[in-house]
């Protein structure tokens, strides 16, 4: 992937030096403890890519949508200029950036950035506490991505998809989240909780998760357009990485049977299928997975 000597985003923060200390000691969400168990129930079934692993814990533990809670943090630093990865994915953000403020501006609206913070192990959201064991996520109460850099190496030694566009899909997956708040489509899927069947809102979540897959298509597709980032196998990469990561494989990895009630992100097939929908058409008309017939 062609990112080096490409502009980098001034929206990143970096919580690193505090090592996420001064957050107090395990998961908590909702005034509710979550034990280690939750959390890896909660990975298998969403272990990179989720919209917010604190709403899949939340909806296991029966407590709905994450409160808010005050967040305490030092001023927001930089990431030192020095810092290969922390350069890369100031890079994708920006790129994410140019993209969706001209995808939105030919729509007729403007595109307000997000927020990118890298920590280390745990840190404080307006969704509650973030973990790094929870892998990447966005949180729509302070319109941030969040990601440990740490979950690359988890990304490429034990999920088996490594590459730099791999890991930029990453990024691009939770903008495409945010993408989705800013639309109001996430306001209207957490309406729903409570309101359908558990297995009716796992098929909503899934919906959700490809449509995030398919934004991140999109991106891809105007980036290479613009700035010609793509190299050979970098497709490939994506593709590799979204396999790695459907509902199906991962319970098959786990040991245990494919439950399709239970998906709460699509199979690897889907997930393919979505993100190449949005890299080969750049539309975001093409990403409507809640009117799809087949997903």
């Amino acid at each position: 992937m062609k990112w080096e000597g490409n502009r980098e985003s001034d929206n990143v923060e970096d919580r690193r030096s505090g090592g996420g200390s001064g957050f107090g000691g395990g998961g908590m969400l909702g005034g509710r403890s979550i034990g280690i168990g939750s959390i890896v129930v909660a990975l298998v079934g969403g272990w990179m890519f989720g919209i917010n692993p604190l709403t899949i814990l939340g909806m296991m533990s029966g407590d709905g949508a994450p409160t808010a809670q005050v967040q305490q943090q030092t001023p927001a630093q930089r990431p030192p200029p020095n810092d290969p990865m922390a350069s890369f994915v100031s890079t994708i953000l920006a790129d994410t950036e140019d993209v969706w403020k001209d995808v939105f501006s030919k729509g007729g609206a403007t595109y307000r950035e997000p927020r990118l913070v890298l920590f280390r192990g745990v840190t404080q959201t307006a969704c509650g506490q973030g973990q790094a064991a929870m892998g990447p996520f966005y949180c729509p109460g302070d319109q941030k991505v969040y990601i440990d850099l740490g979950f690359y190496e988890t990304l490429k030694n034990k999920l088996g998809a490594p590459g730099d566009f791999a890991q930029a899909y990453v990024i691009a997956h939770e903008v495409g989240h945010h993408v989705q708040n800013l639309l109001g489509i996430s306001a209207k899927m957490d309406q729903m909780r409570g309101r359908v069947s558990k297995v009716e809102f796992n098929g909503l979540s899934v919906k959700l998760e490809l449509q995030a897959d398919c934004f991140a298509g999109v991106w891809a597709h105007h980036a290479q357009n613009a700035r010609q980032i793509l190299e050979q196998g970098d497709v490939e990469e994506a593709m590799n990485a979204a396999a790695r990561i459907g509902d199906d494989a991962l319970q098959r990895s786990s040991g245990g049977a494919v439950v399709p009630e239970s998906f709460t992100h699509g199979t690897s097939a889907q997930r393919q299928r979505w993100f190449d929908a949005g890299l080969k058409s750049g539309n975001t008309k093409a990403c409507d997975t809640f009117s799809a017939r087949n997903l």
